[in-house]
């Protein structure tokens, strides 16, 4: 992460900052791992919260950079026996744009992501955040989930809502109470 951190100072010729690249790295693991905030961080590093907040986010933006499309997911499922699909609802603060944000079944605000997991259940992709009350399927669809998938041929257990009689399968066998789309 400082090396990351580093290089980017250099693109951007960055002459002098308040943490060198080893203690910010320090700072947005800090935040990430354990979800302190940003005054809390301000204060154990001896810097304005503003500045805090700005290499949170710097750091965030270059981690983002670097992972893989949908399309490199693609390809790795491709070589597993199978992948799991699931959504989750991470919770947020309120917003001002409400509406978007709140979903009605957990009665809560949040965003959703889509993870795709190997057998083993290890993390092998997740998708952009989207608001919460985007239902599983039209996230899916949206970031181009299914199609990459099912063009890859790759076998896909999944909850009900990726059914995949909806999806571009050729067929889709229900399991108990998950789906499997080819």
């Amino acid at each position: 992460m400082a090396d990351l951190i580093r290089q980017h100072r250099t693109q951007c010729r960055s002459r002098w900052r308040r943490l060198d690249p080893g203690r910010q790295a320090l700072l947005v693991l800090a935040h990430l791992r354990n979800g302190d905030t940003y005054s809390r961080l301000a204060a154990g590093f001896a810097i304005g919260t503003t500045t805090a907040w700005r290499y949170v986010r710097e750091a965030i933006t270059l981690l983002a950079a670097l992972a893989d499309d949908i399309n490199a997911c693609a390809v790795r499922v491709a070589r597993l026996a199978y992948a799991i699909l699931d959504g989750t609802l991470i919770p947020i603060d309120r917003v001002a744009e409400q509406r978007p944000y709140y979903l009605g079944k957990h009665k809560r605000h949040g965003v959703t992501v889509q993870v795709v997991a190997d057998p083993a259940g290890r993390l092998v992709w997740v998708s952009p955040a989207l608001p919460g009350a985007v239902h599983d399927l039209t996230a899916e669809r949206t970031v181009g989930l299914v199609d990459a998938l099912t063009s890859g041929n790759v076998m896909t257990f999944a909850d009900k809502t990726s059914d995949g009689r909806n999806c571009q399968a050729a067929t889709a066998v229900v399991i108990g109470k998950a789906v499997a789309f080819r």
